[in-house]
């Protein structure tokens, strides 16, 4: 909640800045958020390779069967939860933007400098090796190389703590500085709250799915199990943090009667893997930001399908740290989307917002999950 505060007095202090015509300070805050951006680029295929890889690597202890149904089952949830906001978002979107002019833009204001930080590794290459080594790790047990890469999430882990999240409200003032001197803010705004209801609805209703299916297979009502996983929903709310989250999903899908041994392992690795509801909040917000800035257009299902595939699987890289979901996404974004810096930082803002919501709906989600797997583990025995 404090992160969210400062992320709200870095937008109002952004805005007030660009309005005021302050140029030397105008410029000073521009040329910030362009040497940041070029930080956050060159840390994200870090994030990529050591999360992914880490995570593959985990996954292979335990049966690997359920470990297999249960990674299946999380990333089609992820997937279909993608699409399912892409829809809604394309059919909303119009309606927010549809009563507004464009508004008349002003020149952009210029840094004093120009920086680049060139990244040691494209996103592509780094996802693929995270794939090679965590599968290779799992597959031969090679615990030394594992722990190199737990070590190497550990370290990003601490940068992503100490040298990018405490920095953000400084990124993203200077993110609606540059909006604001262009005239082009106050629409922007406009459009932010209905954006973040339209997402914070979709997760009710993909939750409301999820545990219709997982009603449906064990003969339960699912309004009931929901109730049931509504401490774990809440708890989430001010943790942020899926794994942090992990004792109360923990008890609440046992409370569930899910049989012990089946939520001592779904539940941990759900926590990892299923970001139904930070996956759901990126598609919304995306299709926001291409609708809001000029020089974007909002793809069709088709193009966007690759960009949701690609985030069921970054999303094994999202840490346990406030707003993980959306570091790991930035690769995609950018690299399949061509997200400017402006819309990094629109979508970094949008995303905060709601980040504990989202980590509500992926925690309440992995109930339903273990719920699903549960049947099936009693099926084919």
């Amino acid at each position: 909640m404090k992160l969210i505060l400062k992320l709200l007095a870095g937008i109002i202090t952004g805005i007030l800045i660009g309005l005021s015509g302050v140029e030397p300070l105008i410029r000073a805050l521009v040329t910030f958020t362009e040497v940041f951006g070029q930080w956050i680029n060159f840390v994200i295929p870090l994030i990529i390779l050591f999360f992914i890889a880490s995570g593959i690597a985990s996954m292979g202890r335990g049966s690997s069967k359920l470990v297999g149904a249960t990674v299946g089952i999380a990333y089609t949830s992820t997937v279909l939860a993608g699409i399912g906001a892409f829809f809604i978002a394309v059919f909303i979107m119009p309606f927010v933007t549809s009563n507004q002019t464009a508004p008349e833009e002003g020149v952009a204001p210029e840094s004093y400098f120009t920086f680049e930080l060139t990244p040691f590794m494209e996103i592509l290459p780094a996802l693929i090796l995270a794939f090679i080594f965590g599968i290779g790790i799992a597959a031969l047990k090679s615990d030394g190389l594992k722990k190199v890469f737990d070590e190497g999430k550990n370290i990003i882990e601490m940068i992503i703590y100490k040298a990018v999240i405490p920095i953000l409200p400084f990124y993203i003032a200077g993110i609606f500085v540059d909006m604001a001197a262009e005239g082009t803010v106050l629409e922007t705004l406009q459009v932010f709250g209905i954006v973040l209801a339209v997402a914070i609805g979709s997760h009710w209703v993909w939750l409301t799915i999820q545990y219709t299916v997982a009603g449906i297979l064990n003969g339960k009502n699912p309004f009931t199990m929901i109730k049931t996983m509504l401490p774990a929903y809440f708890t989430a709310l001010g943790t942020m943090s899926s794994a942090a989250t992990i004792p109360v999903t923990l008890r609440q899908t046992k409370r569930n009667n899910i049989r012990e041994e089946i939520a001592d392992f779904s539940i941990p690795l759900g926590a990892t893997i299923h970001l139904s509801g930070s996956v759901i909040t990126i598609i919304s917000c995306a299709v926001a930001v291409m609708t809001v800035l000029d020089g974007y257009t909002v793809p069709g299902f088709f193009t966007m399908l690759p960009v949701i595939l690609a985030l069921g699987v970054i999303m094994v890289a999202a840490p346990g740290v406030p707003g993980g979901a959306i570091f790991a996404a930035l690769g995609v974004l950018t690299s399949m989307l061509g997200f400017s810096e402006a819309a990094m930082g629109m979508m970094i803002a949008l995303y905060f917002a709601q980040d504990s919501f989202g980590t509500g709906a992926n925690v309440t989600g992995d109930g339903a999950i273990a719920a699903i797997i549960d049947k099936l583990s009693q099926s084919r025995a």
